[in-house]
């Protein structure tokens, strides 16, 4: 096992640079890379690929989501259960705090004793059966002992008191949460109803038959009842439990408005209204949740103010639940990995959430106990239990990976906003935590999985967005300095998806490092310009100023000078601007400066030599050669192309892509046809394309395509059409 990890700073040093200043020159301090000294590792991906994999692997809240951010974690209205405001049975997390009217405590534990009877009153006054309480409530009043089991933050707890209540018990005792299952039948001395809340089970602690026998008989002679509520677990051993179905929200609200408002006029109004509609229509809510609704709901006055508290609700709820499961120390260090993975991880494989939640628990365990090995449990709950207690869900998905499309269990929260406040909860709210994380993340940064490299990103791109001084200090500019290139990525990756959710700065950023003196800087910011425009159409022009002032710079070797012209060729890959990129390209043509007009005409060349769905000879057959000021442009940087020496190997290369995709499309055989008079302006084009058309032949070395010989035609329409060979 390896050495305990070594503490990181929580933020940036004292003397890291305001916002607008310059990014300051040299390696960081925990780069890779040891200075600016020695070549860059081989670059072994293309902007256009890197580019596919950073859409393909993004989790999708970042895309639904961008710039729509319903409040911050640190500024943002914050919405919770006061003191005196709801008489109902609130589940927060994995505890049942029972809420109340008048001036008592907001939350009472109950360790043993008995449970007052005003208490199970209000609860009484809203709880709602749901589908399972009746078979549930005929089997205790036959057996006197029920188990009742259920998923995560369902009720089960409420349910437990609600079915004793309904038995006329003279009393309702809460037993000690130290009762195990072989001296349950030993705590039952008191007449009555009692309660064992969320018995925890194990290998070596499982509930047994033989146990709930004893616990009978002691019961039968006082005649009391007995519930004992669990989530769903392995080690019943002869035990069937009574499963636990949450009733529907719906019919929650309508119970606690009924008990809120008091007037049943107000309730068919209230639920009409259009956020009431919205939240009840966004799928499984727990009670805990609607119940607090309902609270805000009974407030609502007509207003601006409390129409947009309404609306605001999913938010502030989800804000809540995420500080709940970080705070809750009767949480497992294990159990908050997996939460943080799986917000990393969201819509993606279950498998990877929960094995690199593991890794994250044994960075927990190094910076909590340095002085003790780590130790993962070889075996755990099944995924249904975690993801339950996540409050997540997972289904059957057919993902495509490098091998081909195959079927995966994939696991996901089932609020969509869930991923990004609890990992911007754990970046603000818990600081201590963040040198953990960050090891975790740079370890991702590091996989070999793409999709792995890629959520680390879209992470990283999260706690930039809630602070981003210290995610550039503790993660991104390492990244960005590494001499290896997959961390380099990462940092590009990051920076992409950080200017994708408007993060401030950003953008500055970029355009500073693209002429920053640290070469891997200066990558990272190429690439990234490269990455985003596609994703961001209206900063293309921004991105082509950059990074034509990058080429105007001069200096950089041959990896950093391809990394330019890959990233300036994507910028021809946004269908609405592509039109204005060419012409911006031409002009460029028109630049004193030889190593810009060398750039505008290697990322033609680049896009050019690409046949695949969307690329520019596509768009071109279907909209470009009907614009006339694109029609123009296009065949100007064509023909430029073609007649500079250091272009025209490059540019017939691309021309045979584009022939060969035309002997399979009638649309850019068109195209090339209407195209190919254009290029010829002097003799030397002429005898330039005429040679290239006479020897092109197939991929496959066959004979010269038949679309060649039109073409042929077209240049020398006079002349036979020369012998084929």
């Amino acid at each position: 096992m390896t050495a305990p990890a070594p503490p990181m700073r929580g933020g940036p040093p004292d003397d890291a640079p305001p916002p607008d200043a310059p990014w300051p020159p040299g390696p960081h301090p925990d780069s890779e890379a040891g200075g600016d000294a020695g070549e860059p590792e081989e670059e072994t991906q293309e902007a256009r690929a890197a580019q596919r994999e950073l859409v393909a692997h993004t989790p999708g809240f970042i895309f639904d989501e961008a710039a729509s951010f319903g409040g911050s974690l640190v500024a943002g209205a914050q919405h919770g259960v006061s003191a005196g405001g709801s008489a109902r049975d609130v589940f927060m997390g994995g505890k049942t705090e029972i809420h109340h009217h008048g001036t008592a405590s907001a939350s009472t534990a109950y360790v043993s004793g008995e449970i007052p009877r005003q208490r199970l009153d209000a609860l009484a006054s809203v709880f709602v059966e749901g589908p399972s309480f009746a078979a549930a409530l005929a089997r205790l009043r036959d057996e006197r002992v029920l188990v009742l089991s259920g998923a995560h933050s369902t009720g089960r707890h409420a349910a437990a008191l609600m079915l004793l209540h309904h038995l006329g018990v003279p009393a309702v005792h809460a037993l000690s949460a130290e009762t195990g299952p072989a001296n349950l039948g030993t705590q039952l001395t008191a007449p009555g109803g009692h309660v064992l809340r969320d018995l925890p089970l194990s290998r070596n602690r499982p509930l047994r038959d033989t146990h709930l026998y004893a616990a009978r008989d002691r019961l039968a002679k006082t005649g009391g009842y007995l519930v004992v509520t669990l989530e769903n677990s392995p080690f019943l051993l002869g035990v069937a439990p009574s499963a636990w179905e949450p009733p529907q929200a719906t019919a929650v609200l309508r119970a606690h408005l009924a008990d809120l408002r008091k007037e049943p006029g107000d309730l068919a109004g209230l639920l009409a209204l259009g956020p009431v509609r919205d939240f009840l229509a966004r799928g499984a809510h727990r009670p805990a949740e609607v119940a607090r609704f309902a609270v805000e709901v009974a407030r609502y006055d007509g207003g601006e103010q409390a129409a947009a508290r309404l609306a605001d609700f999913g938010h502030a709820a989800v804000e809540q639940q995420c500080r709940e499961w970080l705070g809750d120390p009767e949480a497992t260090l294990r159990d908050k990995a997996f939460l943080i993975s799986l917000a990393v991880f969201d819509q993606a494989p279950y498998v990877l959430a929960a094995e690199l939640a593991d890794t994250l628990y044994v960075h927990f365990q190094r910076l909590q106990h340095p002085e003790q090995p780590p130790e993962i449990p070889v075996f755990g709950l099944p995924a249904e239990t975690r993801l339950e207690r996540a409050w997540a869900e997972g289904e059957v998905r057919v993902e495509t990976t490098k091998w081909g499309s195959v079927p995966q269990f994939t696991a996901r929260f089932k609020k969509e906003n869930t991923p990004r406040v609890l990992l911007g909860e754990v970046w603000t709210g818990h600081p201590s935590a963040r040198p953990a994380l960050v090891s975790w993340l740079k370890e991702l940064a590091r996989d070999r999985r793409p999709v792995v490299r890629t959520r680390a990103a879209a992470a990283a791109a999260l706690l930039a967005r809630a602070d981003l001084p210290s995610a550039m200090e503790l993660l991104i500019d390492g990244w960005a300095v590494s001499k290896a290139f997959g961390p380099r990525l990462t940092a590009a990756n990051t920076l992409t998806l950080a200017q994708f959710l408007d993060t401030p700065v950003v953008l500055r950023l970029l355009t500073q490092w693209c002429t920053d003196t640290h070469w891997a800087r200066r990558w990272t910011a190429i690439r990234a310009f490269g990455l985003l425009t596609p994703l961001r159409p209206d900063l293309a022009g921004t991105a082509l100023s950059a990074l034509a002032a990058r080429a105007r710079a001069g200096g950089g070797n041959r990896t950093e000078s391809n990394n330019l012209v890959d990233s300036t060729a994507l910028l021809l890959s946004v269908g609405a601007r592509r039109g204005e990129m060419l012409s911006e390209l031409v002009r460029l043509l028109h630049h004193d400066t030889a190593s810009v007009r060398a750039l505008a005409l290697g990322a033609f060349v680049r896009a050019c030599d690409n046949a695949e769905e969307g690329a520019l000879v596509e768009w071109y057959a279907d909209t470009g050669m009907y614009e006339t000021d694109s029609a123009r442009d296009l065949a100007t940087l064509w023909r430029t192309a073609l007649g500079d020496p250091g272009q025209t190997r490059g540019a017939l290369a691309a021309l045979h892509t584009w022939v060969v995709l035309a002997e399979s499309r009638a649309d850019v055989a068109q195209a090339l046809e209407l195209l190919l008079p254009a290029l010829v302006v002097t003799a030397d084009d002429h005898r330039r394309l005429s040679h290239h058309l006479v020897n092109l032949r197939t991929p496959d070395g066959g004979a010269r395509p038949a679309v060649a010989d039109r073409l042929l035609r077209l240049l020398t329409p006079s002349t036979p059409d020369p012998s084929r060979s």
